[in-house]
């Protein structure tokens, strides 16, 4: 169980901090929440704490993993899929897992697709939340602004030292 100051990370979402746990009657049924805060993009959600395992919700890296991730970035391999259909649901089980790697070899996948070929709007909005998720982890975790860590992924990924 996380408790308030926790930094953590939704799969769907990207990382914040846990602001308090808050017990709510829904439907005659009392539930503890956790007031998940991101400071990124200024998001609120209210978690569920009997879901939260279910849901992924963990916690940050360490800013030595944070680094490691990203210096990773650039042998990180993607397989080539032409089918739109497949490319989408493989990249948005990646998102779902919550994996820093999987994230980014879709952010990487995206990013080598739209050079080569453009990308459709939703695989357009899915490399941007990629991005959003991955990059506001390593905000966290290394305590350096979006726009450092987002240079330093960009490096990475164009095979530059991060």
């Amino acid at each position: 169980m996380f408790k308030a100051g926790d930094k953590v990370v939704h799969p769907m979402h990207g990382a914040g901090v846990i602001d308090s746990i808050v017990s709510e009657r829904i439907g005659g049924k009392t539930q503890d929440y956790y007031v998940f805060h991101m400071p990124v993009s200024g998001l609120v959600l209210k978690i569920p704490v009997s879901n939260s395992e279910m849901i992924g919700l963990r916690g940050i890296v360490d800013a030595a993993g944070a680094d490691l991730v990203i210096a990773s970035l650039s042998a990180l391999e993607v397989e080539p899929c032409t089918n739109w259909n497949r490319r989408y649901r493989e990249n948005l089980e990646r998102l779902k897992s919550g994996n820093l790697y999987e994230v980014g070899r879709v952010i990487k996948c995206l990013t080598l697709r739209d050079a080569e070929r453009g990308l459709s709007t939703g695989e357009r909005k899915m490399l941007h939340n990629a991005k959003q998720i991955f990059i506001s982890e390593m905000v966290l975790a290394m305590d350096e602004s979006y726009q450092v860590i987002e240079s330093r992924v960009a490096a990475s990924m164009m095979g530059e030292g991060a």
